[in-house]
């Protein structure tokens, strides 16, 4: 087993979780067995209490594992499906600590960070790397992202940790791979590289030697500032790699082959590979080895996408985390995966829900998103938690259904469209959920969405219903159902789930007369899992989220559907449908 280990230094949110998936997905392409692990160094046991506003999304793993965001990059470049394990935290190893020293498993002695915590590391590291990915073979390498900063505070014990675990391995199965800053300053433009020297002494200080470093910038870094580097971090010239600022994520990889980084690393690992590696780095782009060319090709399509001269495909996003767009990371991921697919351009149009509400305090944020939002091609409503804004979505939502605008719902985007065509259409005027109105009444109609009965009211963490999901179709004929292929009625497909709220069982059929079809439920017939609504272009909610599953080359099936019904109602409106014909037909929408 070979374990390459990624460390960041001068400040976070640098890119060690597109470098480090690039590396992974290199080391796939060369036919290696990879998987990866982040270890987040904050006291949390998941991350599924933390805030999207300080944290981002929480990525949710098949197993129901609530995980940071990076694990999400890992998943998508690899195109595997990690578990749990997968994301280490000081809360989990602590907590395993704690249990252990309660069951008297270390026999009375004094229990401390060194060496029963750092210990505890490596058996998690070493069990997670030889555990078959996908349920199939063992990997042959593990990629290890240590989130934060050298020099954190909170990440000493996973620093001695992997101090130790290079000689537990031995050093011809560890590389250390350490990202940092290199700055431009002042009008001269020059690269400073004091930084990224202070960074590596201190993390030599701590007993790591970084046999990479990965020099992040804003332009290709230059051959004097790669040899002073070199020099005063004692790493061959040829280790300092430089990662520019490219033009999407999925050329890092491509950058990285260009520096020869394949072949050092195998050199440096002695891999025995099967593919043909490059002897000498390529300063032209365009020549990559036939194994990666699969990749450029995506990356090439999606710089295509983006430049696309026409109009771009709008999406309006109304949402309650717009304030950081890394709270929606993978539904924007999802929304570029399924733009590359009909090669189109695509532009999300961030709307904060509260601003769409008559009562919102400022006019001009009132009237602008109004604007925005009727000026978009589609709508789409994520997921999230709690009363802020809901009133503005269900706005959005009788926008889209009274207007013919195609529309997707997710989670809570889906109990919405729910609420909104209850007030509106069945005339449900009180219909509202559980989450937002604690002191429902039992009123015919009022609670239209209903707290689960079997999740916890008490405990927060890990207590929803998380993790892949049969969803069974009761339709052929449903565009949800045409866009995930479902031929015959009963067929499933799997998708992952993050939700305490559920549509009521007890209103379903008096909904579905009016018009709204549930095509999709649960094994049991009675969890609702999506939504369809008759004669209206794409109106589409799913209880899941069908984000977490989305691949740059397998694009979700319910995003390109939004996508593609955009593309559709423009092309009708100016150009004709013949354009649309080929990509309808893939997509098994017919002509």
């Amino acid at each position: 087993m070979k374990y390459i280990v990624v460390t960041g230094g001068v400040l976070s949110g640098i890119g060690k979780g597109i470098i480090a998936s690039s590396t992974g997905m290199i080391l796939k392409s060369m036919g290696l067995r990879v998987t990866s692990i982040k270890i987040d160094p904050y006291l949390n046991i998941d991350a599924g209490t933390m805030s999207p506003f300080e944290h981002g999304e929480v990525f949710v793993l098949n197993d129901g594992g609530e995980v940071d965001l990076d694990l999400g990059n890992y998943e998508r470049f690899l195109d595997v499906s990690l578990g749990r394990d997968n994301n280490i935290t000081t809360g989990k190893i602590y907590n395993l600590v704690i249990q252990k020293e309660r069951e008297g498993k270390y026999l009375g002695k004094t229990v401390q960070v060194v060496p029963h915590i750092s210990e505890e590391i490596q058996l998690w590291i070493d069990r997670v790397a030889h555990t078959p990915v996908d349920g199939v073979n063992t990997p042959d390498v593990c990629v290890i992202e240590l989130g934060g900063t050298v020099g954190d505070i909170e990440s000493m014990p996973f620093i001695e940790a992997l101090r130790q675990f290079q000689f537990r391995v031995g050093p011809e199965n560890f590389c250390l791979m350490h990202v940092s800053l290199v700055p431009v300053l002042g009008s001269v433009g020059e690269q400073k590289t004091k930084p990224s020297q202070q960074s590596i002494r201190e993390l030599r200080a701590l007993g790591l030697s970084p046999d990479f470093i990965m020099c992040r910038s804003s332009q290709p870094l230059t051959q004097d500032t790669k040899k002073k580097i070199s020099l005063f971090c004692h790493v061959a010239p040829e280790n300092v790699i430089g990662v520019h600022d490219v033009s999407n994520i999925y050329r890092v990889p491509l950058l990285l082959n260009q520096h020869n980084l394949p072949a050092l690393i195998a050199k440096r690992l002695q891999f025995q590979l099967k593919v043909d590696l490059p002897t000498v780095p390529s300063n032209n782009s365009e020549l990559v080895p036939y194994w990666l060319e699969s990749w450029k090709n995506m990356a090439d399509r999606m710089d295509k996408v983006t430049n696309d001269s026409l109009n771009p495909i709008r999406i309006a996003m109304v949402g309650k985390y717009t304030g950081l767009t890394d709270s929606y990371l993978s539904v924007i991921k999802a929304l570029e995966h399924a733009s590359m697919e009909i090669d189109r351009r695509m532009v999300i149009d961030w709307i904060e829900a509260t601003n769409l509400e008559p009562n919102t305090q400022n006019k001009k944020d009132y009237e602008s998103a109004w604007e925005m939002l009727r000026g978009a091609h589609g709508v789409l409503i994520p997921g999230g938690f709690g009363s802020r804004g809901i009133e503005g979505m269900v706005l959005a939502a009788n926008y889209a259904r009274t207007t013919g605008k195609p529309f997707l719902g997710i989670c809570l985007g889906m109990q919405v469209a729910v609420m909104e065509f209850s007030r509106n259409v069945m005339g449900w005027a009180n219909a509202n959920s559980e989450e937002f109105e604690d002191s429902v009444e039992s009123e015919p109609g009022k609670r239209v969405v209903v707290f689960m009965p079997e999740v916890s009211k008490t405990h927060m963490g890990a207590t929803m219903r998380l993790g892949a999901r049969d969803t069974i179709f009761n339709s052929t004929s449903s565009k949800i159902s045409q866009l995930y292929n479902i031929k015959t009625v009963g067929q499933a497909v799997e998708e992952r789930h993050r939700h305490r709220y559920e549509v009521n069982p007890e209103v379903v059929d008096e909904i579905e007369k009016a018009g709204l079809q549930f095509v999709g439920k649960d094994t049991t017939g009675i969890r609702m899992e999506v939504v369809e609504l008759k004669d209206h272009d794409y109106y589409v909610a799913c209880q899941f989220h069908p984000e977490f599953k989305s691949r740059p080359q397998k694009p979700s099936p319910p995003f390109v559907g939004l996508i593609l019904a955009c593309w559709k109602q423009e092309l009708k409106k100016n150009f004709g449908e013949s354009k649309l014909i080929p990509v309808l037909k893939k997509w098994n929408l017919g002509e």
